[in-house]
């Protein structure tokens, strides 16, 4: 099924990240459960598409450094998340908190910030067809 890809894709990135990624200041943790709920070419943006999903973080689950390469809009669903990027200082976000990713922006933390419940986030992207939605960064600047 197609959209089982992806979040094959994504799980491979992160198991690949977290292997890869040298100095990490944290063990590697449970990684999250993406489920890609919808894609689609958007109208009027040519070369551009869609891309809805959820991502499940279990109790003290992470993602390593990353990237998309798109637009990133985030809104939480439940539980309670800690987000990072580059150059900014982490935020913690609870149900209804949203959170922006910049196509140039390195996504250094994406975490539940809770170590016994579990936390579930919404995630629209544009970014250009056929990309991959997301790539491990192996070091940060």
């Amino acid at each position: 099924m197609a959209t089982r890809r992806i979040p094959m894709l994504l799980a491979g990135i992160a198991l690949a990240s977290a292997a890869s990624f040298a100095g990490a200041a944290e063990p590697a943790s449970t990684p999250a459960d993406v489920a890609t709920l919808m894609t689609r070419d958007l109208g009027g943006i040519p070369g551009k598409e869609g891309l809805m999903l959820t991502v499940e973080y279990p109790p003290g689950g992470s993602s390593p450094p990353h990237r998309h390469d798109a637009n990133v809009f985030v809104y939480v669903l439940e539980g309670s998340v800690i987000m990072q990027v580059e150059g900014k200082d982490a935020v913690t976000l609870r149900p209804g908190d949203t959170f922006y990713e910049s196509p140039t922006d390195v996504h250094l933390k994406s975490a539940n910030a809770s170590q016994t419940e579990p936390a579930k986030i919404l995630v629209v992207m544009v970014k250009d067809k056929g990309k991959p939605a997301s790539r491990a960064v192996t070091a940060h600047h």
